[in-house]
């Protein structure tokens, strides 16, 4: 496949001229076939960036210090926020929480077997409906807007006090973007 074109009649070669003694198409930069100690044939260079000259490469996230406080997969560290679409100046950032979720009361299971074994003992069988059990369902729904960029995030609600949580959460955060 390195061979030139049996059918190109030397006027026109097609792609960038390579001169004697640069490798072929396929291998990047100075890495050849065999070369290196590796466990294989084959030996990858260092990473280098393929973006054109002159495009500023993202500033990359912070790698020290841990998180002031995480909600979802939002995390505040120092004074960025980092969201999986990217990282966010903290200071202005604007959040919001949503409750999504609801909390239903039913009679229990255990409550309706015993009322049926006891409703023949005078109608007293029946105090046992008054068992009840709750049941949350839901998500609340926390966002980040800041530095043109915005991120939400689904947490889910498995308690009824679970909106609180996230409000305490987001009051603090607010407090950190003033």
């Amino acid at each position: 496949m390195s061979e030139p074109n049996p059918y190109a009649d030397g006027e026109y070669q097609w792609g960038p001229g390579q001169g004697p003694g640069t490798p072929a198409y396929g291998y990047p930069h100075d890495a050849t076939p065999g070369a290196g100690t590796g466990p294989g044939p084959y030996q990858a260079p260092a990473y280098q960036p393929t973006l054109p000259g002159g495009v500023a490469l993202p500033p990359p996230y912070p790698t020290g210090g841990a998180p002031s406080f995480a909600i979802g997969d939002i995390s505040v560290v120092g004074d960025q926020i980092l969201t999986p679409s990217g990282p966010m100046p903290l200071r202005g950032a604007v959040w919001n929480a949503m409750d999504l979720s609801r909390t239903e009361e039913k009679i229990s299971t255990v409550g309706i077997v015993l009322a049926c074994l006891f409703v023949a003992v005078c109608g007293l069988g029946l105090l046992f409906l008054l068992i009840k059990e709750k049941a949350t369902t839901g998500f609340v729904q926390i966002t980040v807007n800041s530095g043109g960029r915005h991120h939400s995030t689904m947490i889910p609600a498995m308690h009824p006090d679970t909106i609180h949580w996230a409000l305490a959460q987001i009051n603090y955060a607010r407090s950190l973007s003033v």
